[in-house]
């Protein structure tokens, strides 16, 4: 691979989460603190949306890592879970019985809480990817929360996509979006971000230099993939792979439009910006002058000829 030509000694933008690879932007930095807030100051219902690549998961697991020493953590992400099945899992994880009799599991749920008041425990339960969630398994995520009563030792953090926004938003679900204490929107990186983000994962690489890519690289890198880290880190990863084959030590504006072209699939709207960025580089402002003077010769040539044109015409007809 490309490792040695860089001089590094791993692949700084490989797709597979890696905890020592996780880069903190301000945005990340802000949500993570209000939402460990909002586990700390028992704020009932946690919400955290962004895009598909954003960094949900980055900000959820350092969440759960600054918190497990203080709350006890059931991560469910299935959104396929039937209301049986989750009441199920639910059981499996507190240790309490289920035997697909809900009232009962409600019976022991709720005893189980009351222990972990005494013992001034805290339980988080986690709700991913909860757009995919059916609107009935939401509801009976909420009627759960109130088990926890005033002490608010069961909080609940839904993390999804910002389809659950438009889904909150139903009159089926009022209950719950009022319920939500805290809540965040991630954004994606902005162009500096980008630029601290690829000198980052370089950097963690090994690479003993972290300008391979140049100023317009990281502009052309950030505008195509609109700061989203995951399809920075493909962009990357190909131009760097590209850059190997062709033996150049540093990466280009040019090289990374090419790249752009070659990872896109047809019809995909994210890496959308290859054309523009193309024209820009082949037109540059001489070349619009040019232009312009071509054209406004032709206009002057048309207005001397056509008159003339005009007059021996008028004249045949007489």
């Amino acid at each position: 691979m490309y490792y040695s030509h860089y001089g590094l000694k791993d692949n700084p933008f490989d797709l597979a989460p890696n905890g020592s690879y996780v880069y903190m932007s301000e945005t990340h930095k802000e949500g993570l603190a209000t939402l460990r807030y909002g586990v700390i100051a028992n704020k009932g219902f946690l919400l955290l949306t962004g895009g598909v690549g954003v960094g949900k998961t980055t900000i959820l697991n350092a969440l759960l890592r600054m918190v497990e020493s203080q709350v006890i953590v059931y991560l469910l992400n299935n959104p396929t879970l039937t209301k049986k099945e989750f009441y199920y899992y639910l059981a499996s994880k507190a240790g309490v019985p289920y035997n697909n009799n809900k009232s009962k599991f409600i019976l022991h749920f709720n005893e189980y809480l009351a222990l972990c008041r005494k013992k001034e425990e805290k339980v988080l339960l986690v709700i991913d990817e909860a757009q995919a969630f059916s609107i009935d398994l939401l509801e009976e995520i909420r009627l759960l929360s109130n088990l926890a009563g005033e002490s608010n030792v069961l909080s609940i953090f839904l993390v999804g996509q910002p389809e659950i926004r438009e889904q909150l938003a139903t009159s089926q679900l009022l209950p719950l979006r009022q319920r939500i204490g805290i809540r965040y929107h991630l954004e994606p990186l902005s162009n500096e971000d980008t630029k601290h983000y690829i000198h980052y994962r370089l950097q963690r690489g090994g690479a003993s230099k972290t300008s391979i890519f140049t100023e317009e690289a990281v502009a052309t890198i950030h505008k195509a993939s609109q700061g989203n880290p995951r399809l920075i880190n493909i962009l990357c990863d190909h131009a760097m792979l590209s850059g190997f084959a062709k033996d150049l030590e540093v990466i280009s504006k040019e090289l990374v439009v090419e790249c752009i072209d070659e990872i896109r699939l047809p019809g995909e709207a994210t890496l959308q910006t290859s054309e523009l960025v193309r024209t820009q580089r082949k037109v540059n402002p001489l070349a619009h002058f040019m232009i312009a003077l071509v054209i406004m010769s032709v206009i002057i040539v048309l207005g001397i000829m056509v008159p003339s044109e005009t007059s021996n015409l008028i004249s045949g007809a007489n």
